[in-house]
């Protein structure tokens, strides 16, 4: 099924939205949750497929459902429909800094494989399905990396990355990667995991005892604030459970929760 061809602006900086521009008969999916605003005439829906493929019966759908599970996504996606007269918007947004990234499946031969967690909007006719790792090390020690999401089609797709994104071209070379640090890349690219060779490092270096090998010549997006490693730093400078808390600067950050009223 071919892509339908949608017109789209990104806004912000740090927290961007993308809006999406709708022809009438028109339709962009997206996971479950994303969507910040919408036009009169426009017409959402929640399915267990993408619509790529119509001919799907309901034991394709439910398989489509099962391997979303597996990237621990909605089963369901939204689809968004134009069903007014004259162009209509409607605007997606992920729950956490960072920035939308879009890209033209069609300039990359039609494939794109990225982070499970990566997918957020899709011109209708763009297939989302799931990719394993080749190696079985991957799995067992791949972190964010084992399970990826495969993107189909030849028309436009939305991924969110954290923090500032890196986008690199690789020409038969090689470059290892934090395996949450991955965004997404294109065919052409091999994806192993090696271990640390160093002890010391692996269980000091704080780097983790893996990373991930990317070879190849292709396009790889990548980001230097991925979900799980802003999650970490929150949880270590929450409040504890005895309500107790550590600021960032022990002096400065006690004096605050004083002035603050945290201690009364």
């Amino acid at each position: 099924m071919k892509a339908h061809e949608i017109d789209y602006k990104i806004y912000g900086d740090d927290m961007q939205v993308v809006s999406i521009e709708l022809d009438p008969g028109e339709t962009v999916i997206a996971e479950a949750g994303a969507m910040n605003w919408m036009d009169p005439g426009i017409e959402f829906e929640s399915k267990m497929g993408d619509g790529s493929k119509p001919e799907k019966g309901l034991f394709g759908k439910l398989l489509d459902a099962g391997k979303r599970v597996l990237t621990g996504e909605s089963i369901f996606i939204t689809h968004f429909t134009n069903i007014g007269t004259g162009k209509k918007e409607v605007s997606f947004a992920a729950p956490y800094p960072g920035k939308i990234i879009p890209v033209d499946l069609d300039t990359y031969g039609g494939t794109l494989l990225c982070q499970k967690d990566a997918f957020l909007c899709a011109a209708k006719g763009t297939e989302v399905s799931i990719a394993f790792t080749k190696r079985l090390g991957t799995g067992f020690f791949g972190g964010e990396g084992f399970i990826l999401q495969k993107l189909v089609g030849d028309g436009l797709v939305f991924m969110h990355a954290g923090g500032t994104v890196v986008k690199k071209e690789l020409q038969n070379q090689t470059i290892y990667v934090d395996t949450g640090c991955i965004v997404g890349f294109t065919k052409g690219i091999e994806y192993e995991i090696e271990r640390v060779k160093s002890l010391k490092s692996m269980f000091f270096g704080g780097e983790g005892m893996f990373l991930a090998k990317l070879s190849g010549t292709g396009t790889i997006y990548l980001q230097s604030l991925p979900f799980s490693r802003l999650a970490d730093r929150i949880l270590m400078n929450a409040h504890s459970f005895g309500g107790s808390s550590k600021g960032e600067g022990s002096v400065l950050g006690g004096l605050g929760r004083l002035l603050d009223g945290d201690n009364f």
